[in-house]
């Protein structure tokens, strides 16, 4: 699970640490944060240093 840090474990999890990243996918997908819609794919993404967690499936 997210909460135990599981998903770290698997595969298709990536995990990485940046300021700014674009997610792009072959087809497009619905992004959301904190539990609400906010696009579609592709999206750029920046964030103030250690203010946030992005998860991309």
């Amino acid at each position: 699970s997210v909460y135990s840090g599981q998903h770290l474990k698997m595969r298709e999890v990536e995990y990485f640490q940046e300021g700014r990243v674009r997610v792009e996918t072959e087809h497009p997908l619905d992004v959301y944060a904190d539990g609400e819609y906010v696009c579609r794919t592709p999206i750029d993404v920046s964030v103030q240093r250690s203010a946030l967690t992005v998860l991309v499936p």
